[in-house]
């Protein structure tokens, strides 16, 4: 493990994990990101929730432009519900819009579709309802007794006491098979590692990737004992 990253061998295919909670697949130079959720506070806004910080598309941009300035990838995946819904695409004031073309036009760009945005458009890049990449295959959600594959939806996060304090954080499930990552947007709340909903994708050899300023690796076991 290093400040910001962590090896992993995911079906024979080396793949690591960032703090930021981005994927690096260092073989093919390709960055994934998952849950971005574009637009949740305008979306709120809209069906009548109230106004929240107008912020999180700045954050959420900033931070996955740093992971493009530092791994200079050849290609951007991201994992399904870049936006909250279809109408945010339409809602981008045209500086995010034309922030987002600019990455997008630098390089290789697949959207994958996810259930909140099952066909963003406008912003360049392809679309795809699932990617291959060597024996790899990225889609929205992890289908049980899938190997070697990367997905997002869930937005896993992990709660556990430190010095009797409890904290919590935004993480990475992986296994030998699967890898569910954090939801890399700014406003985007999470499901408990222990959740019912993660049982049929993994066993207890699992282990939990915690985010934050550096990554820290735990074994699900560990970590249930941790959070007791």
């Amino acid at each position: 493990m290093t400040d910001g990253t962590l090896a992993l061998t995911l079906n024979g295919e080396t793949v690591s994990p960032r703090a930021s909670g981005a994927l690096w697949l260092p073989a093919c130079r390709t960055l994934v990101v998952s849950d971005l959720h574009l637009g949740k506070a305008e979306r709120n806004a809209r069906r009548g929730g109230g106004f929240w910080p107008p912020y999180e598309n700045v954050e959420t941009l900033d931070r996955l432009e740093r992971e493009i300035v530092a791994l200079d990838p050849a290609c951007v995946v991201t994992l399904g519900d870049s936006f909250d819904d279809d109408a945010c695409v339409e809602g981008l004031d045209d500086e995010t819009r034309a922030r987002i073309g600019g990455m997008v036009a630098e390089r290789r760009w697949i959207w994958v579709a996810g259930n909140h945005d099952p066909a963003p458009s406008g912003l360049g890049g392809q679309s795809a309802d699932a990617v291959t990449l060597g024996p790899l295959t990225l889609r929205h959600i992890a289908e049980p007794g899938a190997r070697g594959e990367v997905s997002g939806h869930y937005h896993p996060k992990a709660s556990l006491r430190v010095r009797g304090r409890r904290i919590a954080r935004k993480c990475f499930l992986a296994s030998a098979e699967r890898i569910v990552l954090p939801a890399f947007g700014a406003f985007t709340g999470g499901l408990d590692v222990f959740h019912e909903a993660f049982a049929p994708l993994f066993d207890r050899d699992a282990c939990v990737i915690l985010t934050g300023t550096r990554v820290a690796a735990l074994p699900l076991a560990r970590l249930r004992r941790m959070a007791a």
